[in-house]
């Protein structure tokens, strides 16, 4: 078990509706994006979109229920993609830590495999993200400093990459 009985683990197909439980109440409710598990096809295939190449899906997990989540899509010359990094409320900020934990894990592996860049989009709705990753040595890039193989999403306005020290 880890710290506060949230353990970090790799996605299995089982965790599914969980995964989607907690990310479509934090867009739409808590973010007001109007957007719906329909217009995100990688939620119904998690094992296909990500846990293939370099790429992964972990999930953060107490008492058997997923509280977050972070995926990396491999997207092909050493870079991936990190997509739906999500933390339910209660358990945001430092005394869980499961932000951290998650993309520790994240970077952890992705240097263990060969990762030399982990590109992510996001909105400029989230603020509190944005600080998070600037905090952990991801620096802002345009739209136009994306790599082609790069997936889009059409909500996403603000681009950040992280450098991997081997």
């Amino acid at each position: 078990m880890g710290v506060n009985g949230i353990q970090i683990r790799r996605f299995v197909p089982s965790d599914e509706s969980g995964v989607s439980a907690m990310i479509l109440p934090i867009q739409r409710e808590e973010f007001g994006i109007p957007i719906t598990a329909e217009d995100q096809p990688d939620l119904k295939a998690i094992p296909a979109f990500y846990q293939t190449g370099t790429g992964n899906f972990w999930v953060a997990v107490q008492d058997d229920q997923i509280i977050g989540s972070i995926g990396l899509r491999d997207i092909g010359a050493g870079q991936a993609a990190l997509r739906k990094m999500f933390v339910a409320a209660p358990f945001r900020g430092r005394e869980f830590s499961v932000a951290t934990r998650l993309l520790e894990r994240l970077i952890e592996e992705s240097t263990r495999k060969g990762v030399s860049e982990v590109f992510l989009g996001t909105t400029d709705k989230f603020h509190a993200a944005h600080r998070f990753y600037e905090k952990h040595g991801f620096r802002e890039i345009t739209k136009e400093d994306l790599p082609a193989s790069f997936p889009l999403i059409a909500v996403d306005s603000k681009f950040y990459v992280l450098g991997l020290k081997e």
